[in-house]
């Protein structure tokens, strides 16, 4: 009994890391499936996913806040609060908004999943990081995975404009994102990951909100009861409830196992593009997705020691 209780036990970490990662690919799904049942705009959208979640990211910080150990919140920590919250989940969220209005589910989740390419990237200007053979090649990788992912929708898509700019948009958001990771590391480690998500996300509703304020009308929240539904559900499943199992993984199993996980991120998107919106797959984008999962899990993965 005790053994199969060990088993059992060393199955959560990899378990939350699935769940997790499965709950932020469903995402993108949930996005374009409020695209094509109402006429709303990206700002729209992502106000109401914000309004949906944060309750949760405020009770989050409220449980937080008991932690009598924790450090104080400082000046330059509440800075940085808002900087990372602005660019890391207001920015980047909304350019990527506005991406899926223009792009498959399944090109939006890899050109996301570049991300941590740029990471390295932004080390390397940033830090002045030396970029090894093994990285280089990691980076080819990648990046000649996503070109053929997108030679292959040019060949097919109506309005190549389109493509072109909405994958610039989720490619800003992706970029986004990465420099919020550059920049998160520091205040994690003093306010803790819990505290932090629920503040950074906090912070960005705010903006969102503010914006919707200052370029709609408030009668723009008037639409349809099944995208307040999808909104919910983006809210407790692809953003609420993702961030709570990853962060658990992360402790169990540790960063780089998870983010190793994360490569079956845009392998969910690419099936459930093509079980929920009927997007078509085909041989070329399988093989530029591989590209790109085996260029950015070669930059993630740290090198055996001999």
């Amino acid at each position: 009994m005790g053994l199969i209780a060990i088993r059992r036990a060393d199955l959560v970490g990899p378990a939350c890391a699935v769940l997790g990662i499965l709950g932020f690919s469903f995402k993108a799904i949930l996005i374009k499936l409020a695209y094509a049942w109402a006429s709303i705009d990206a700002l729209t959208l992502l106000t109401l996913r914000m309004l949906y979640s944060a309750p949760f990211f405020a009770v989050m910080a409220w449980w937080a806040a008991r932690d009598r150990n924790a450090a104080p919140a400082t000046g330059r920590d509440w800075m940085a609060l808002l900087w990372l919250g602005f660019i890391g989940y207001y920015l980047a969220s909304l350019l990527d908004f506005i991406g899926l209005q223009y792009v498959t589910a399944a090109l939006e989740r890899l050109v996301l999943f570049l991300y941590p390419t740029m990471v390295v990237l932004l080390s390397v200007n940033l830090f002045r990081q030396r970029v090894g053979g093994r990285t280089a090649l990691a980076l080819a990788i990648s990046y000649a995975g996503i070109l053929l992912v997108f030679a292959h929708d040019l060949r097919f898509t109506g309005d190549a404009h389109a493509l072109w700019f909405g994958g610039a948009m989720v490619f800003a958001g992706a970029f986004c994102y990465a420099l919020y990771l550059v920049g998160a590391g520091p205040i994690i480690a003093r306010l803790g990951s819990l505290r932090f998500i629920a503040w950074a996300m906090l912070v960005s509703s705010v903006f969102v909100v503010v914006q919707f304020a200052l370029t709609r009308p408030l009668t723009a929240l008037d639409v349809p009861a099944s995208i307040h539904w999808l909104t919910l559900v983006m809210a407790v499943f692809s953003t609420v409830l993702p961030t709570f199992l990853v962060a658990e993984a992360i402790k169990r199993i540790g960063a780089n196992r998870t983010s190793l996980v994360g490569s079956l991120g845009p392998v969910f998107t690419i099936w459930l593009g093509w079980w929920i919106l009927g997007e078509p797959v085909h041989w070329i984008q399988l093989a530029g997705a591989a590209l790109v999962l085996s260029g950015v899990t070669l930059v993630t993965m740290k090198p055996v020691p001999a």
